[in-house]
């Protein structure tokens, strides 16, 4: 019994050693699958880690936009060395509504002043961190169409990463930068970048004062941009001299620029007087702004020359002279280049053969038309001796002897005179040449028209005096003169232009004045000529038609 389960012992010993071999080895086996897995896995690694080197941008040049502001903005930030990378944060803009702006008034004071205890003082002024303020169209972040940057300093790096990421917005519409702190060569920078910004159309630059005063730039001829705030830039006569010219002078003017903000500057007199030169002969401002510019009645006199006609300098004479030099030329080649085109069309008519052989081919019948046509030119003669009626019968039944024969005629018979009337039958068709010659003559009149709606060099003048003058800017519908120092002196002088305005709306291009903006100013409510001015706008004024009980803040107010 002992041997056998010794024995016994012993299988079991054996068996044991066995499995524990086995196990060993598979664990042997999977230590060098794993060793070898992760070998793969760290190749791999490094060579992900080598392609995105050579794959990720190291300037801002490199980098390819998304079109995510959300994405392209911290990512240029980074590039660009910053270290504090503001947030681009959404804001919703709900219909404006009192109920409205109370809750967003709330909001905003929530934001600012948070519960005492609930936020450390660190993150108590997280409100006026610098941050990025986009507008969406729609849920998708693709959508940006306004952005906004109030109360930090852009810097070079800044306008970099601006000129790389607006340009790929396809939405974006505006653009408003308040107290930012630009130099002229970093406006030069931003300028450089708005054309690439194909749909933006509104810019606001305001509180943002540059030594220089080179805002004339936003402006130039090849703006694409429709709205322009410049307010509170301390622009005085030398800006306002170069914004004038921007908008308009003998030889160019702005043409998209349809309203434009200079509240809150130091234009003056003279500036206003600037001001009124660019807008001679622009056609295009339909809204302007002086409020709170420190402007008197010289002024306001300069203002009302140019709303009325006005009398033309020198320089504008000649250039007048060209203008319609140019437009007399264009319309005395037209006639001739279509005559010529008319004359090289007629001989192919000629050059045909088959009408050539048919008249060889029957001589007399042309001859004898020929010597009946004195005897047909005799019976109308002989008519009119008689009787009218005789006359009338007479005339009537030559035209029918003659309609029966050519009603008569053969085919073959009526060929004849279309090879030798073929010059007759062109002097028949003439007149409808005439006409389109009228008609072409029409549409190579309308960019003379659209010369005369851009030039208001070439619209009727009158000569009075010695001097020439056309009729006044009728373009311009809203001008804002608020907190001036406008006198009942300059009055009469605004009222007479306004008048002359409406005496010759009709038929003119533009509305005229429909708003003025006289409040706040050093005259007296019960001042005559302010009477007649709020008369003659409230019967233009499609608002005050509709709003005339109201009277906010800053609008004109309307007479009792």
């Amino acid at each position: 019994m002992t041997s056998t389960v010794s024995w016994k012992r012993v299988i079991r010993k054996v068996k044991m050693g066995k499995k524990v071999e086995k196990v060993l080895k598979e664990r042997v086996e999977k230590g060098g699958g794993a060793a070898s897995s992760s070998a793969e896995e760290e190749a791999a690694r490094s060579a992900a880690a080598c392609t995105q080197e050579k794959t990720t941008p190291h300037t801002v040049e490199e980098y390819v936009c998304t079109g995510i502001l959300e994405t392209d903005f911290p990512e240029l930030c980074a590039l660009v060395g910053m270290k504090e990378i503001p947030a681009v944060t959404s804001r919703p803009r709900p219909p404006v509504t009192p109920t409205t702006e109370k809750s967003m008034l709330e909001e905003r004071q929530s934001l600012s002043t948070p519960p005492p205890g609930s936020a450390p003082s660190g993150e108590r002024f997280a409100y006026f961190r610098p941050r990025l303020q986009v507008e969406l169209e729609s849920e998708d972040p693709r959508t940006v169409r306004e952005v906004q940057v109030k109360g930090w300093k852009v810097d070079e790096r800044m306008v970099r990463v601006f000129s790389k990421s607006l340009p790929s917005l396809s939405s974006l519409q505006s653009f408003h930068l308040w107290n930012v702190g630009l130099t002229d060569s970093l406006l030069n920078s931003l300028q450089a970048a708005l054309p690439l910004c194909l749909k933006l159309r509104m810019l606001v630059l305001d509180g943002t004062p540059i030594p220089q005063q080179s805002y004339y730039r936003l402006i130039a001829e090849d703006s694409a941009l429709t709205h322009v705030s410049l307010r509170n830039n301390k622009i005085d006569a030398e800006g306002a001299k170069l914004i004038g010219q921007a908008l308009s002078t003998p030889k160019s003017t702005n043409k998209n620029l349809t309203s434009l903000n200079l509240a809150y500057n130091h234009l003056s007199d003279q500036g206003a007087d600037h001001i009124a030169q660019g807008l001679r002969l622009n056609r295009t401002l339909l809204c302007l702004s002086l409020a709170h510019n420190g402007i008197g009645d010289e002024g306001a006199l300069k203002l009302a020359e140019v709303l009325g006609p006005f009398a033309l300098t020198h320089e504008e004479t000649v250039e007048r002279r060209w203008l319609l030099l140019g437009r007399d030329s264009e319309r005395q080649k037209s006639p001739a280049t279509r005559r010529a085109d008319s004359k090289g069309e007629r001989p192919l008519s000629h050059h045909s053969s088959t009408s050539l052989e048919r008249s060889k081919d029957k001589p007399s019948r042309a001859t004898s038309k020929k010597k009946d046509t004195p005897k047909k030119d005799e019976k109308p003669g002989a008519a009119n001796q008689g009787t009218g009626s005789e006359a009338a019968a007479g005339k009537g039944g030559a035209s029918g002897k003659k309609e029966e024969n050519k009603l008569g005629k053969k085919p073959s018979d009526t060929k004849v005179p279309r090879s030798k009337g073929a010059r007759s039958g062109g002097k028949e068709k003439r007149p409808p040449v005439i006409e389109l010659e009228g008609k072409g003559s029409v549409v190579q009149q309308k960019p003379v028209e659209q010369l005369e709606t851009v030039s208001p060099l070439l619209d009727s003048a009158e000569h009075r005096d010695g001097k020439l003058f056309i009729p006044g800017n009728s373009t311009l519908a809203s001008l804002n003169l608020m907190g001036n120092s406008l006198t009942a002196r300059s009055l009469p002088s605004l009222l007479s232009s306004l008048l002359s305005q409406g005496d010759a709306r009709s038929g003119k291009v533009g509305t005229g004045l429909l708003r003025l903006n006289l409040a706040r100013n050093s005259f007296p409510l019960d001042c005559d000529s302010f009477t007649k001015i709020q008369e003659t706008l409230s019967v233009r004024d499609p608002l005050t038609k509709n709003l005339a009980s109201r009277s906010p803040e800053g609008e004109q107010v309307q007479p009792a």
